[in-house]
């Protein structure tokens, strides 16, 4: 089923102005996209990379336009890194409300060639960073919540950065695979844990021409020519649902505001003019035998019961075709 959304005549103001953001991995590509916007919104921003030249420039963007920034030059991961972050956001300005996560790293290779210590700072970085700075974060929303008491502004929001290889795999990507799958779980489990605190947890799938796309081959030339200020082709902008980091930044400055306070547990997909809810895992088909199944009911009835329509898997981008039980 697909909408077309027609501009409202008299669009909604968003603003975030009074909330401090923590944006992890935001020197540069999608992560700046989103600290800039944040504070265009009005929010405080704590730019993290392990980079301090490219976390400077960015908080150097942010005050130049009015905002407000600091840096916080640290690879996430441990839990030191994330309190240190929660706690240079209430240092410089007092409080937390936002914590995005989406620093990262890639280290692509077939799985028969992935090595241990690849696959472990991949995980260590998507996902346990995820979780670290989560937790981090959640335990400084419900002291501020605790603090304010029954009457007093309540909630903190959750923006984790998840991935359509999270969702489908990619050729290449086991680790980033199973870490940004891993980050859709835990919002699901985090949204039914943080509902009754007013803590809303959503994960941002987004399609954006990067660093990592010009890998793909045949997409290098559209990734400078984007990085140029050039647009990008209706053909990949509506067709492939790819954009700009700009163009992703928008729905991460939403899921932040009040204005979507009641948008919790969900992954939603952006990338250039391609707006999508992701489905959560579901059984698609079920069947049942009465004392139980054997092997050879399982193999006389699979193709033509539960296994009639066999789930996809592989990003749709890369012309796979549906797999059938026959």
């Amino acid at each position: 089923m697909r909408f077309h959304q027609s501009p409202r005549e008299t669009p909604m103001t968003i603003s975030l102005d009074g909330k401090v953001a923590v944006v992890t991995g935001s020197g540069r590509g999608l992560g700046r996209a989103y600290a800039r916007a944040l504070a265009a919104h009005g929010a405080a921003v704590v730019v993290n990379d392990v980079d301090g030249a490219v976390a400077g420039a960015v908080v150097d963007e942010i005050t130049a336009a009015g905002g407000r920034a600091v840096a916080e030059v640290v690879a996430v991961g441990p839990s030191a890194a994330a309190d240190g972050l929660v706690g240079r956001a209430v240092e410089a300005f007092g409080r937390l409300d936002i914590m995005c996560t989406n620093a990262g790293v890639l280290r692509d290779k077939m799985v028969w060639r992935l090595e241990d210590e690849d696959f472990d700072l991949v995980v260590e970085t998507h996902l346990r960073g995820t979780f670290t700075c989560v937790r981090a974060a959640v335990r400084q929303f419900r002291a501020q919540n605790d603090a304010a008491g029954e009457t007093g502004p309540r909630g903190g929001r959750i923006v984790a950065i998840s991935s359509v290889a999270g969702q489908y795999g990619n050729l290449g990507q086991t680790a980033y695979s199973a870490a940004k799958a891993g980050i859709a779980a835990m919002v699901r489990t985090w949204a039914l844990e943080l509902e009754r605190h007013g803590i809303t947890a959503n994960a941002v799938v987004p399609n954006a021409l990067t660093r990592m796309v010009a890998t793909i081959p045949g997409m290098a030339q559209v990734v400078e020519a984007a990085e140029r200020g050039e647009p990008v082709p209706a053909s990949l902008r509506m067709g492939m649902g790819l954009g700009t980091p700009d163009d992703v930044a928008p729905l991460v400055v939403f899921l932040a505001s009040d204005a979507a306070a009641t948008i919790t547990g969900q992954a939603i997909f952006l990338g250039g003019d391609r707006l999508a809810l992701f489905a959560h895992p579901h059984e698609r088909s079920v069947a049942f035998e009465e004392g139980g199944w054997t092997v050879e009911k399982l193999s006389d009835l699979f193709a033509n019961s539960v296994g009639q329509q066999l789930e996809p898997y592989g990003i749709p981008l890369m012309g796979r075709k549906q797999p059938t039980a026959g």
